[in-house]
């Protein structure tokens, strides 16, 4: 009986009997798109969207000053022509969001001081959706800065803020 057993190969089992048979393949098969799914909404695996992870790839552009920013108007304009060729390098299509993003940047600073902090932080989640969403990896500098103009609550990181936004917005026409 035992020599029967392993003269028998998987063929001749039938497909219920052979790994992955006549079902589906199991997320940790890594059948399907690609791999395991969890690791794309998570934005891991070979697409590069790691959020800032340490993955061991290298981390990109630094991040954007606020303090320089606020002080020098040459910086800032140094880093709206950075992301936007950063922009046509890695994304297309992005005029149109860009220009809703900056409508509700505007709308931001102008609301209440009492309301504006909650204002920036909302923009900031639907920043977050927007580059998650279309995948606009090039934007992910302005998401950190917006959090660190949200925490420092100042009216002058705001309008530092809509100022680099609008330069972008420029140059990206």
């Amino acid at each position: 009986m035992a020599q029967e057993q392993e003269t028998k190969t998987p063929e001749s089992r039938g497909p219920e009997s052979r790994p992955g048979g006549n079902r589906p393949p199991r997320r940790d098969e890594g059948g399907g798109r690609g791999g395991d799914r969890r690791d794309d909404r998570r934005g891991g695996g070979e697409r590069g969207h790691d959020r800032g992870h340490d993955r061991g790839r290298p981390e990109g552009p630094p991040e954007i000053e606020l303090e320089k920013l606020i002080a020098d108007s040459l910086y800032l304009d140094n880093q709206a022509h950075g992301i936007v060729s950063r922009m046509r390098d890695m994304d297309s299509g992005t005029k149109s969001q860009l220009r809703r993003l900056y409508s509700a940047v505007r709308r931001a600073v102008r609301a209440p001081e009492n309301e504006r902090q909650h204002e920036f932080v909302m923009l900031r989640a639907r920043l977050a959706y927007t580059i998650a969403r279309h995948g606009l990896r090039s934007l992910d500098q302005l998401e950190k800065l917006l959090l660190q103009v949200t925490r420092k609550n100042d009216l002058r990181g705001y309008e530092r803020f809509k100022d680099l936004f609008e330069a972008i917005v420029a140059y990206n026409e």
